[in-house]
């Protein structure tokens, strides 16, 4: 009887070690995943309001910025160097934006501002960017309460030179590695 008792407590034993080497190695394994919050910086374009005038010159704006953005942001390697980058063009970007709103009969202005935001978890082709508080650049337009246009600034997703490969590039392999 003692031998079947002592099989038992040592297959408890075993298993209770089993058990806490394999929580070990999730919590580690998950503990190699990055952050995405703390490595992308996204960009909101946010409309007037919703109407379909509004929503018309929020693209607008939007072309005319990430055309700028396009050469501003080429070559730029870092999170840190895409904030910075963002934050000297602040002024550009809203005279860029005014232009456009004028240029389209708008009265409202555009102003601007690099800050955390948190934001709902959003799909952007095949990446996944959970919800979660970013780095972000947030461009108004007028009062800002309509529905925004949104991309990454960093890796720029959405300021590919173009003609250039997004799927043979750094981005590709950056975000590749951030989402495993």
């Amino acid at each position: 009887m003692k031998t079947r008792e002592l099989k038992f407590k040592k297959g408890i034993v075993f298993t209770g070690l089993l058990l806490a080497v394999l929580f070990c190695v999730l919590a580690l394994s998950a503990c190699d995943e990055p952050d995405l919050t703390q490595e992308v910086v996204r960009i909101h374009i946010r409309a007037n309001s919703n109407s379909d005038i509004d929503q018309e010159v929020k693209l607008r704006v939007r072309d005319s910025v990430t055309e700028y953005l396009t050469e501003r942001l080429e070559g730029v390697n870092s999170k840190a160097q895409a904030l910075e980058t963002l934050d000297a063009s602040k002024a550009q970007i809203t005279k860029i934006a005014n232009e456009v709103l004028a240029q389209n009969g708008f009265d409202y202005k555009a102003n601007i501002y690099i800050g955390k935001e948190t934001f709902p978890e959003r799909v952007y082709g095949e990446y996944t960017f959970p919800a979660g508080e970013y780095d972000s650049l947030i461009l108004n337009l007028g009062t800002g309460e309509g529905d925004n246009w949104w991309c990454v600034a960093f890796p720029p997703l959405c300021f590919v030179p173009e003609g250039e490969v997004v799927y043979k590039s750094w981005v590709k392999e950056k975000l590749d590695s951030l989402f495993g």
